[in-house]
């Protein structure tokens, strides 16, 4: 969605890029921590994630991020 690498990802996330190599692949849930950092750089990236709102919970770029 964003055309980044895991590194690139962790790098801005100040994360490891393991924490993000497993989570993607669905090995293990970050801690807390790591997981509140990976969404705030994701947000600070562009990305808005969507809550339930009775067609289900995504995610979208913002408005003006190509």
């Amino acid at each position: 969605m964003l055309g980044i690498s895991q590194t690139e990802l962790a790098q801005q996330a100040s994360v490891s890029r393991q924490t993000v190599v497993d989570f993607e692949r669905g090995a293990r849930t970050p801690y807390t921590n790591n997981l509140t950092a990976i969404r705030s750089a994701l947000e600070a990236a562009g990305v808005e994630f969507i809550p339930e709102n009775g067609g289900g919970v995504g995610v979208r770029l913002r408005k003006g991020i190509a």
